[in-house]
């Protein structure tokens, strides 16, 4: 499989508007949980570093990921973080905040979405390469917040990531959210043992529930950055 940019990874958001985050207790879990998501349908998942052997379960997936598909690593916060990702075999990355993570991997020409909160970190995480901007936690301050940062920064691809449910999902949606990460309404407790044959129909209704987002033009966020 060609490897991940950062103009592709924008668009594979902007038509399935999901990311998957998994958050567990083992290498075992994360896998099994990956390969459940990924048959459901969902296109972009990631694996936590907070989740132990989360480097040995990416070499894991890496190798067997469906076609348009793609594994990225979570709480990515330095520059070691990057390259021991990297060289486990992940497509893109995710930071929590604005970390050094964000320009480096950037610079290495793997995708990065950073995390942020404030309008001030909204443009610092663009200025420093990332793909897409997380607002994050987002639940903490709901879609009015989210679309008030959103009105003065219409060129910058935002996600809502944080708490972000089932019925929660149009409202991101409809205040210009580019996609959506999920981690425990989607994935509960499947990536600690749980019930994989829930995750499967969570998964399928999370999957349907953002298609029915219309696809974002990304072209304009692409320019911008020109």
């Amino acid at each position: 499989m060609a490897q991940l940019d950062s103009a592709t990874l924008l668009q594979i958001l902007s038509e399935t508007r999901l990311v998957a985050i998994i958050r567990g207790d083992s290498s075992e879990s994360a896998v099994a949980a990956a390969h459940v998501l990924f048959d459901a349908g969902v296109r972009l998942v990631e694996i936590a570093l907070t989740t132990p052997g989360t480097l040995h379960a990416i070499a894991e997936i890496a190798p067997s990921l469906p076609e348009g598909a793609y594994l990225g690593a979570g709480t990515v916060l330095t520059e070691d973080d990057v390259d021991a990702v990297a060289a486990a075999g992940t497509d893109f990355v995710v930071t929590p905040a604005v970390t050094e993570s964000v320009a480096y991997a950037a610079g290495r020409g793997l995708p990065v979405l950073a995390g942020a909160f404030t309008p001030t970190e909204v443009r610092e995480a663009w200025r420093a390469g990332a793909a897409a901007v997380k607002v994050f936690p987002a639940s903490a301050v709901g879609p009015g917040y989210f679309k008030a940062v959103r009105d003065p920064f219409p060129d910058i691809p935002l996600l809502a990531v944080g708490g972000v449910g089932l019925a929660e999902l149009p409202e991101y949606l409809a205040a210009g959210a580019v996609g959506l990460g999920v981690g425990g309404p989607l994935v509960g407790d499947a990536a600690r043992g749980g019930d994989l044959d829930a995750l499967a129909e969570r998964a399928r209704a999370f999957v349907a529930a953002a298609s029915q987002g219309t696809p974002v033009n990304t072209q304009a966020s692409s320019e911008a950055r020109r």
